[in-house]
């Protein structure tokens, strides 16, 4: 298994607070959607500051929590929180919730995060199942000298029809992921219509890349909270975030429960 060699120091740590060796499933919380470790029955939890190496989560909608606990009768580990490339991580370290899914032997990892709409039918409040991603500039492999076939569209597929036995509406599409921390230009958005994305975003592709390149079963979730730069008009605020996670927090931890449960 081909992860840092602190990551067993880490797990070690949380072995004696009380998780188990193993897990069902991980799931990464993206910005606003922290309100998901409130659905986890008998839930243990581990602020991120007390676990061995862990680094920390500094960005506004991110509570910097690990939880153990049940969801749909099975053990799952979440991440309230994750790290990102432009808070001056390097992408080893901001693909960790990864390793320790990894670690902990998971079958699956339910990815998710905010995203700005680039496709012009979407609306504010949407969910999309992540079907494939793009990345422009940067290379956002953790072990960039490793090579390995990436896939997620066969997944994604599973994922949408899960959706559709909950009779929940979803989108599905294509992520492409930019750096950060600022917002796209306008010109980059057309840019990126153009090169196929349906929504952006400043993470999940490297969490998806590494869990691609250990061999773990990934679905991923956007919601998408503000539409991108030009197609609205208005101006992005972080604090749309917070809105549209509220608007559809009911929605998505069911729809994450339904695909514990059923994936």
């Amino acid at each position: 298994m081909n992860i840092p060699k602190h990551i067993t120091l880490c797990k070690n740590f949380l072995l004696q607070k009380g998780f188990p060796e193993t897990v069902d499933s991980v799931v990464i919380l993206g910005s606003g959607l922290g309100d998901f470790i409130n659905d986890i029955d008998q839930a243990l939890t581990v602020p991120y500051s007390e676990i061995p190496t862990f680094p920390n989560s500094s960005v506004d909608g991110h509570s910097g929590l690990l939880v153990y606990g049940f969801v749909a009768k099975k053990p799952v580990i979440a991440f309230s929180g994750r790290f990102h490339n432009y808070e001056g991580y390097p992408f080893l370290r901001t693909v960790l919730p990864v390793h320790i899914a990894s670690a902990f032997n998971t079958k699956k990892l339910i990815i998710s995060n905010a995203a700005g709409a680039i496709n012009m039918n979407f609306e504010v409040g949407d969910l999309m199942v992540i079907e494939d991603i793009i990345r422009p500039f940067h290379s956002v492999s953790a072990f960039p000298s490793q090579k390995f076939r990436y896939s997620l569209y066969e997944t994604a597929g599973k994922v949408k029809k899960i959706a559709a036995k909950m009779q929940l509406e979803v989108q599905r599409g294509c992520y492409i992921y930019v750096k950060g921390p600022n917002y796209e230009t306008k010109a980059e958005i057309c840019a990126f219509r153009v090169m196929g994305a349906d929504v952006v975003g400043m993470s999940t592709a490297p969490e998806l890349i590494e869990a691609s390149r250990l061999g773990i079963q990934c679905a991923a979730i956007s919601l998408i909270t503000n539409m991108a730069a030009g197609i609205s008009g208005s101006k992005l605020d972080h604090s749309e975030v917070k809105d549209a996670a509220e608007s559809r927090k009911d929605d998505f931890s069911r729809f994450v429960t339904g695909i514990i449960s059923e994936l």
